[in-house]
């Protein structure tokens, strides 16, 4: 074989080693109860802010620090513990999105990700939101 060879299937087998080093450590959306049962894992949990408790942030106390319950799509709810700033315009997210681990009795969370509700009901889009959406200045009535 040719040393070009070589090096080529040498170059090919770390490609194909990166690849599936990067699928086996990538984490995926689940429940806390699969968060529970593999806490070693990350997992992206989805779900709504639970009302069952109130939420802690105390900005003069501990600025990085947040507490707050979630309820993932399966209807289970957890303490969540997240080691950073709350996120502006917590409370009125539709949808939360964390992405941590199982620490215990309660979910630690690296990141934080909200849906917040639409800016604008369909009634109310602006005349320059809706000459973005279609492309064609909206014509006046007169």
């Amino acid at each position: 074989m040719k040393r070009t060879h070589i090096i080529l299937i040498v170059i090919i087998a770390i490609a194909i080693g990166v690849i599936i080093s990067t699928v086996g450590d990538s984490s995926s959306y689940e429940n806390f109860g699969t968060a529970a049962a593999n806490p070693e894992r990350e997992y992206h949990v989805v779900g709504t802010l639970a009302r069952v408790d109130e939420m802690h942030y105390d900005p003069e106390q501990n600025a990085n620090l947040f507490k707050f319950y979630l309820q993932d799509n399966n209807g289970e709810v957890s303490e969540v513990v997240f080691y950073g700033t709350k996120p502006q315009d917590f409370e009125r997210s539709e949808q939360v999105v964390i992405v941590g681990q199982m620490t215990g009795q309660h979910f630690t969370a690296q990141k934080i990700l909200t849906k917040c509700p639409s800016k604008y009901t369909e009634d109310e889009i602006p005349i320059e939101a809706e000459y973005e959406a279609t492309g064609t200045a909206p014509t006046t009535e007169g």
